[in-house]
């Protein structure tokens, strides 16, 4: 698909982010579309319709030329339907036939490092070395609807020697031991092991904080954001590549992945008509919750804590819920015709020195 913008080593994947879109009349009235939005809400047989109508859409992904798919994975939200992304991968998997499958990806701090190195290398094995995965820290929200079993303030310390561990039981001959700060193991000894050798590939997924930025490049994995607005996307690319030097291994473009919101229609004017309604239904409506969810006690780092107390407490000029167009031109956004989305996407990708694109 890269030729198409005259960049021929750009791998393009595509994301859906699976939403439940039958929300009730009276939506507004709740503050939250996660954690504590009621699950009586939600009707299995529109689901069942949602969930296939979605499958469908990945899987002509794969027949239209896409190098890869991602999904991911969130808990206890209309926001998406995938609470466990490692049985969407395993579907498509049987489905599609040549993109890539990248999750990002099941919650590492959230569960027991070896049992998600054993998933994971089943589905590389499954796929035949198609697999890919993406470790995210886990939104705020999440950790409120895991019951508060994991305290917010040690899930960094227990994300990194998780994913340690992880890399260890995929590339190590078992069974070994590990006697950690938060894992424990006499016998680490998975079966199977990735199809892929010595291990799949793997991206860290971050908002810029610096301690993600640091540890993906001092451990030599790759580096992803979600959606920020650019000039924070800009400097944590900077700060990456950079770091990755420092450590003797520098940045590939392949190691980068630039997150968009895309649309293509016939005309600029016709794409941003057809568009508006529904980026703004995402960050409005399936995007909207409470500062308490959003940020726990101890979820984010110092210096994430620092800026967003400098910037005043939020993330965009106007909270979820009344943002309008002009609110989310900070972000990577581009709607227009096809000469105009390439023409963007690819300036976007000089700017940022990434080779691949999630749209």
């Amino acid at each position: 698909m890269s030729d198409a913008i005259g960049e021929p080593d750009v791998k393009f994947y595509y994301m859906s982010l699976m939403p439940y879109t039958r929300l009730p009349e009276n939506e507004a009235d709740y503050a939250s579309l996660w954690v504590d939005f009621p699950n009586r809400l939600y009707d299995p047989v529109h689901g069942h319709a949602l969930l296939n109508r979605y499958l469908d859409e990945y899987v002509e992904a794969d027949r239209l030329g896409f190098d890869g798919v991602v999904v991911n994975e969130h808990h206890s939200t209309a926001y998406s339907l995938k609470p466990t992304t490692n049985l969407v991968a395993s579907a498509l998997i049987q489905r599609t036939r040549r993109a890539r499958i990248c999750v990002m990806g099941s919650l590492l701090n959230m569960q027991y490092p070896n049992r998600l190195a054993e998933e994971y290398a089943l589905l590389d094995v499954m796929a035949a070395g198609r697999f890919e995965c993406a470790f995210p820290f886990g939104t705020g929200m999440e950790y409120w609807s895991n019951a508060a079993q994991i305290n917010p303030a040690t899930a960094r310390a227990r994300f990194r020697e998780g994913l340690d561990l992880l890399v260890r039981a995929w590339t190590e001959d078992g069974p070994f031991s590990h006697d950690g700060e938060f894992y424990n193991y006499k016998y680490l000894n998975i079966w199977p092991r990735p199809y892929q050798r010595p291990h799949p590939k793997i991206f860290l997924v971050g908002g810029g904080s610096a301690e993600t930025i640091d540890f993906a490049a001092q451990r030599g994995h790759g580096y992803s954001l979600v959606l920020v607005p650019k000039e924070a996307q800009d400097a944590a690319y900077t700060r990456y590549k950079k770091k990755r030097a420092e450590h003797g291994n520098p940045a590939q473009p392949d190691d980068m992945i630039l997150t968009i919101l895309c649309y293509v229609a016939e005309t600029d004017q016709i794409a941003r008509r057809e568009y508006e309604p529904h980026v703004l239904w995402m960050f409005n409506k399936a995007l909207r919750t409470e500062l308490r969810y959003l940020a726990p006690p101890g979820y984010l780092s110092e210096s994430a804590l620092r800026r967003q107390l400098e910037a005043g407490g939020a993330l965009y000029t106007k909270g979820p819920g009344s943002l309008e167009w002009d609110d989310i031109q900070n972000l990577r956004l581009v709607a227009g015709s096809p000469d105009t989305v390439a023409r963007v996407v690819k300036l976007w990708l000089e700017e940022t020195g990434a080779g691949r694109v999630i749209a």
